[in-house]
Parts: structure tokens; sequence; C-alpha cells
């Protein structure tokens, strides 16, 4: 029963979210896509194995994107930052993020993140007991820029 609340919480997301009229062949006509019709590829410029990208909408390496991101158990992405800001919803796993000098945030199933873009420097993880699936939507193309050392995280 979690597991459906959690898909139509994401399902709810994904079409209230703002799809630019370019992206469907008539304003107003709904989209549907079957899990069994998402395609996923590599993430390049992450440049790490085994991160997944699915666009639903858009294209995460052109621009304005909503997409499934699938990390594998203990993932861990270093301090980075991202030009465009980042809306997320954890759909299954343990994701984790922690903030430039801060203690690290972890997100369960059902959970909502938001990553401002530009000098929001953290690091992005997942837990090392399953793979993460989120759900993120962009305005901007998906980019992850490396950041020099981390601060020590707040006790």
């Amino acid at each position: 029963m979690r597991t459906r609340t959690i898909w139509a919480f994401a399902f709810s997301f994904v079409l209230a979210t703002v799809v630019p009229a370019k992206d469907h062949a008539k304003a107003g006509t709904p989209v549907f896509k079957p899990a069994a019709d998402v395609k996923w590829t590599d993430l390049d410029p992450a440049g790490a194995p085994g991160v997944k990208i699915a666009d639903v909408w858009g294209n995460h390496a052109n621009g304005a994107f909503g997409a499934f991101l699938k990390f594998p158990a203990g993932f861990v992405a270093p301090l980075h930052t991202h030009t465009n800001a980042i809306k997320i919803v954890v759909l299954s796993g343990t994701y984790m993020q922690t903030p430039e000098g801060k203690p690290e945030v972890r997100l369960g199933p059902g959970s909502y993140a938001f990553q401002p873009g530009g000098t929001y420097r953290h690091i992005s993880a997942c837990d090392k007991t399953s793979e993460c699936e989120l759900f993120i939507q962009s305005s901007g193309k998906f980019d992850l820029k490396p950041a020099g050392a981390a601060k020590a995280p707040a006790k």
C-alpha cells in the first residue's frame, strides 16, 4: 500500500509540473508513460558507474526536464553544485544529502527536497542497504560541477 501511495504522489508531482508545450504534440494533451516504456540510460556527466536516468519529458542534457534517476546502493557523489535548481521526490531507498558544513539529511520514500542552483555545495549519496530511485525536475539542463574540499560536517 505504501508503494502505491508513493507512486501516486510521484505521478501527481509529474502531472502538476509545468511541462513546456513544445514537449507534447498538442498543448493540454495528457501524457502517460507506463513503467515498461521508461528508457534508462547511463548518466554522463556524473561520471559515476551505475547511475541511470530516464527522461519522462524534456531532455536532461539540453534543457528543462523531468526524469527518474537511480543511484546504486552505496553511491556517493563528492562535493558539487548544479547550475540549475532541482526538485527531488524520493521513490525508493534512502537518499542522503550533506550540505557543505552541515549534517547529513536522510530522506526515505515519499520525501521531497529542493536544491538551489548556483552555489549550493553538497554531497549526494544513497544508503548502502539498497539502490535509490528518485524523480527529479529542473527548468534547465542537468550538470554536476565538482567543488573543492568539503568543510567538516557540523556536529
